[in-house]
């Protein structure tokens, strides 16, 4: 009598999300270390899978870039869901997030100018795009609750200042937590001065 199989697919499944997570990571990895110059087969051997492998999951070297970039997306989307929204009293989420967002950038140049590279932009898209727009416009309602961002500041507001902060670590043209700090004092209310709403033209999206 023959025993029960496991329902078919089951386990090439599994082994499946594992061989991707593990070329995500070595990609991602290589990326950061060596930026454009990195192709598919480096990627492979360093996930320890065949090639094959590697293009069954991301068919074109742009689409692993773009791979790669979107997990860091995320985790700066979970930072500022997370970390940042998590004390609404202290008024420093913004804060918290551009230094983060600094640290992230400056960390993994080489994938930012990999990304460049791919498809012109290191700006994220699509969805994830849409929930960090939420996620800062909440941060600054947040800290603008608290009396520590004027009452003029807007989501576009800060993708500017992600912009110059991204400037300035791709080019090395200064420190710049330093650009976080003044830029943010900036943002503070000032006694006795309103800050109507006003409306923005657009702005491309830089890399958070």
């Amino acid at each position: 009598m023959s025993t029960p199989s496991m329902p078919a697919g089951r386990k090439p499944r599994a082994d499946a999300e594992r061989n991707r997570a593990r070329v995500l990571a070595a990609a991602r990895a290589l990326f950061v270390e060596h930026g454009e110059a990195v192709q598919m087969p480096e990627v492979a051997r360093a996930a320890g899978v065949g090639i094959g492998t590697v293009y069954r999951h991301f068919p074109t070297r742009q689409a692993l870039v773009e791979a790669a970039a979107e997990h860091r997306f995320g985790e700066i989307l979970e930072f500022a869901e997370t970390d940042c929204l998590r004390e609404p009293r202290t008024g420093q989420g913004l804060r918290r997030y551009l230094r983060h967002v600094g640290e992230v950038l400056a960390r993994e140049r080489g994938l930012s100018a990999a990304l460049a590279a791919a498809v012109g932009s290191e700006a994220p898209r699509g969805e994830t795009l849409a929930r960090l727009e939420r996620a800062v416009g909440a941060l600054i309602e947040q800290d603008r609750a608290a009396g520590a961002v004027r009452g003029d500041v807007t989501v576009d507001d800060i993708y500017l200042i992600v912009a110059g902060l991204s400037g300035i670590i791709r080019t090395g043209s200064g420190e710049w937590s330093r650009f976080a700090d003044l830029v943010f004092e900036g943002l503070r209310p000032r006694p006795g001065r309103s800050h109507p709403g006003r409306s923005h033209p657009e702005h491309s999206r830089p890399d958070c």
